[in-house]
């Protein structure tokens, strides 16, 4: 994966959606991992749409649980070893 974009602020909005979609215009295999209160972003139909069309994209569990209950979750639901797996195979991170 070229770039791995740790979302883990519901600040991080503004910024996600216009990398995302610059990686989908300029063909970047991106994956996305959501954690702590970046989780609420994925409450945005939009925006998990957008998130879907990533390589991955993986919320932790444990903060989807606390912050948005029982709700559906758009995306896979895993741990930080999800996190460690996709840091491992990321060329590039950057953190929101």
């Amino acid at each position: 994966m070229k770039l791995l974009i740790v979302v883990s602020t519901d600040q991080g909005g503004p910024l996600l959606a216009p990398l995302a979609s610059a990686c989908l215009r300029n063909n970047i295999q991106w994956g996305c991992f959501f954690t702590n209160d970046g989780v609420k972003l994925l409450g945005d139909p939009w925006l998990a749409i957008l998130v879907g069309q990533a390589a991955q994209q993986v919320a932790c569990e444990h903060s989807w649980f606390r912050f948005m209950g029982q709700q559906a979750c758009p995306v896979e639901l895993g741990s930080q070893t999800n996190h460690s797996a996709m840091v491992g195979v990321a060329d590039n991170i950057l953190t929101l």
